[in-house]
């Protein structure tokens, strides 16, 4: 979860979507060539703080004393009589073979990914509970019974509604787990021994699958003395067919996803957030709203887009079912095909031919 605002319907079964042209930004000198995969599990020596990656200022005490008078961190009555309605069709990955990618929203920023053979889980969170914020409104959409072997886990940043206990002591100790910088002895001290930490821009291979870390807007704290002591971060997936996909993780709105699509030009989905946005003064340096998530689509050249991070987790202000309503709203008035916005129900899935 956020741990401090600003600082601190289709169906589930798989549907087969056509091939669009490729939409990608131009390339420009100032963007060097991506980096030589990095080996699986080195040992790294990491800077105490990451403050200097922050694209905004964690709030002050003016602006606490601002949220304490007026801030609001849950919908009203009227925001929360929608949850019965939140779109919920709990199913099963897809079989898929190796040359096949698929996706599957488990819920929040939790993915069941199918790339280039590989069974891959996005900020794995199978608990019905986190800390610091209500119990989950809609249920996991993939129990975990039903998931294949799990090949590879990878996590955007440390905050409980990203980074669960309970749900990554599910998973064998030599699942290769990657994450951002600083955060490999967090899973050190829990015995994962394939741990790959990441800096922005480098990369890792695993199977012939590439596993880029690329910038967000945001940042990272899980305890008291923590602050931004580990990096945040998204993913840039992409198979040994070229296929691409881009998990954004959490982020506010920036420069960022420009960078990301001229470096990782032909991204074929992009799992971006939608939710987690009101009070806005307080969090659009870190969150992105549903207008700021279609326009972040098309920075980074997406040729679809995946709506995630909303309806699962009740974090801030917004009614839950709004950020659904907007955002297909503004893919229709960016004039984008409405077949390429896959606004998934818990439990959805879809597969690239």
């Amino acid at each position: 979860m956020t741990q401090q605002p600003r600082s601190t319907t289709s169906t589930s079964t798989s549907v087969k979507d056509t091939d669009a042209p490729p939409v990608t930004p131009p390339s420009t000198p100032s963007d060097p060539p991506l980096a030589e995969p990095r080996p699986l599990a080195e040992h790294r020596v990491w800077p105490r703080t990451f403050h200097d990656r922050l694209t905004a200022p964690l709030p002050g005490l003016k602006s606490f004393a601002r949220f304490a008078r007026e801030g609001a961190v849950r919908p009203g009555p009227e925001g929360l009589a929608d949850i019965p309605r939140l779109p919920y069709a709990p199913g099963r990955p897809p079989r898929v073979d190796a040359g096949t990618t698929a996706v599957t929203w488990a819920g929040h920023a939790s993915w069941v990914v199918n790339i280039g053979g590989l069974t891959v889980l996005t900020d794995p969170v199978w608990s019905r509970r986190i800390l610091g914020t209500p119990a989950r409104v809609t249920p996991v959409g993939v129990p975990w019974s039903a998931l294949p072997r799990v090949d590879a886990v990878v996590i955007s940043h440390n905050h409980y509604d990203h980074l669960d206990a309970p749900t990554l002591r599910r998973l064998p100790r030599d699942t290769p787990v990657f994450v951002p910088a600083g955060l490999g002895r967090w899973f050190h001290r829990r015995r994962f021994t394939r741990v790959t930490e990441l800096d922005w821009w480098e990369a890792a291979e695993l199977d012939g699958v590439r596993f880029d870390f690329v910038p967000a807007h945001h940042w990272s704290k899980r305890s008291l003395t923590d602050t931004c002591r580990t990096l945040w971060g998204g993913w840039v997936l992409t198979g040994p067919d070229g296929r691409r996909l881009y998990f954004a993780g959490d982020t506010g709105y920036g420069h960022w996803f420009a960078r990301i699509g001229r470096r990782y030009p032909g991204i074929d989905l992009a799992l971006l957030p939608i939710g987690a946005y009101d009070p806005r003064w307080w969090l659009s340096d870190v969150h992105c709203d549903p207008e700021e998530a279609v326009r972040a689509a098309q920075d980074v050249g997406a040729r679809r887009m995946a709506p995630m991070h909303w309806g699962t987790f009740v974090l801030s202000a917004e009614p839950v079912l709004e950020p659904l309503t907007r955002v297909r709203a503004a893919w229709q008035r960016a004039g984008l095909p409405r077949e390429h916005l896959w606004d998934l129900p818990v439990g959805g899935s879809r597969v690239l031919e």
